[in-house]
């Protein structure tokens, strides 16, 4: 059986975080129109995925809390009625704290919400105000445990690093309380700053600097070490979980699974093409009321599939088999991968173990640079 998973991504945010340039508010009509076309277009790409068996479902964006109890219930219906979902699968939703009333977290569980992914960010005040978030520090603890008193078992939360002006000592004291939580699961990432942000534009202004790579290497080593000490193992580079609780969606992505993204921008692969939906929501439930599924589509080639499988099989705990290499893409493959390594071993970047090539603790602070170097150019 091929498991495989379905994202479905809600386009719309309440805010516009100050690191996020992504934003756009909705009206109850556009969100009814949104919620139909999602449920069109489930229906409509029901092939997609060569009639694979469902294992996870993942509501992402945006601010994918703004759904109602019935219309998440109205979409995993949608879901199961056209497709084979497994029992017990994986049901994601992203929130962020201020969104979790006692009532919506209710409504959450009751529509079939299993995995609560929460965008903490911070649980330090003066950091959740310099990226604009709506909530504070008290909300954040406070919207996990409520959770955790819901009946929530599989929660995993957000947090940034690297942040300015967050000294080593403010970083320990976020991950004590993440820890102190007793959640499952933990997804942690360093601050990049993207164009056309409220952040890119204060930092051209000089209002402030960011953190040098030593000062946010001093921050990733923390983080691994306080993950290892409380027993959450890092299976991928950015996320970190307790044993059974590791993401399966996006581990679905890690391991080449296929998936079907619905809604605007969203992305999908079937192993074969990869392709996106149109990022415009007015073209978008444009083209599904005419029951057109208007996307981008490319058809991988040999190069495209190996880059990928390196990329992202190397950032996590399965590592990359050179056998899967042979057999996948060829003995060419192989030679030039195993020419590129030589120097990453040499390095103790990375090591062999039973065939299957892992990152060290050193890699892991360059393992983008590592990929790039291991990527074949056609």
């Amino acid at each position: 059986i091929i498991l495989s998973s379905i994202y479905i991504h809600i386009p719309y945010c309440k805010q516009k975080c100050s690191y996020c340039s992504f934003y756009y508010r909705i009206s109850q009509k556009d969100k009814k129109e949104m919620i139909n076309s999602l449920k069109k277009e489930i229906e409509l790409r029901k092939h997609y995925l060569n009639n694979n068996t469902i294992e996870t479902i993942y509501f992402g964006g945006g601010t994918p809390s703004i759904l109602t109890e019935s219309e998440i219930s109205l979409l995993i219906n949608t879901i199961t009625e056209n497709y084979t979902v497994i029992n017990n699968a994986e049901i994601s939703l992203e929130c962020n704290p201020d969104d979790l009333t006692r009532e919506k977290v209710q409504n959450l569980k009751k529509a079939g919400i299993n995995r609560l992914s929460i965008g903490i960010q911070s649980f330090n005040d003066e950091d959740l105000k310099f990226m604009n978030r709506s909530h504070n520090s008290s909300q954040a603890i406070e919207s996990v445990q409520l959770a955790k008193e819901i009946g929530f078992n599989n929660i995993s939360i957000d947090l940034m690093y690297s942040l300015p002006k967050q000294s080593l000592e403010k970083w320990k004291k976020n991950l004590d309380i993440a820890f102190s939580l007793e959640i499952q699961h933990i997804s942690a990432y360093s601050l990049t700053i993207e164009e056309k942000t409220k952040l890119k534009s204060l930092l051209k202004k000089g209002e402030f600097s960011e953190l040098d790579d030593i000062a946010s290497s001093e921050h990733f080593d923390l983080l691994m070490m306080e993950a290892e000490k409380n027993k959450f193992i890092q299976y991928e580079i950015s996320n970190f979980g307790l044993n059974g609780f590791f993401s399966k969606h996006n581990s679905k992505y890690w391991q080449a699974g296929h998936y079907l993204g619905i809604g605007p921008s969203a992305h999908s692969y079937n192993g074969e093409t990869r392709s996106w939906n149109v990022n415009s929501n007015t073209k978008y439930i444009q083209d599904i009321s005419e029951n057109k599924i208007e996307c981008e589509e490319e058809i991988l080639s040999n190069f495209q599939k190996y880059n990928d499988y390196i990329m992202t099989s190397l950032r996590t705990i399965s590592g990359v088999n050179l056998n899967y290499i042979k057999q996948e893409y060829g003995e060419n493959y192989l030679i030039y991968f195993n020419n590129e390594l030589h120097k990453w071993i040499k390095s103790e970047h990375v090591f062999i173990e039973k065939e299957i090539v892992y990152l060290s603790k050193k890699g892991k602070y360059i393992s983008d640079n590592i990929c790039s170097d291991l990527f074949k150019v056609d």
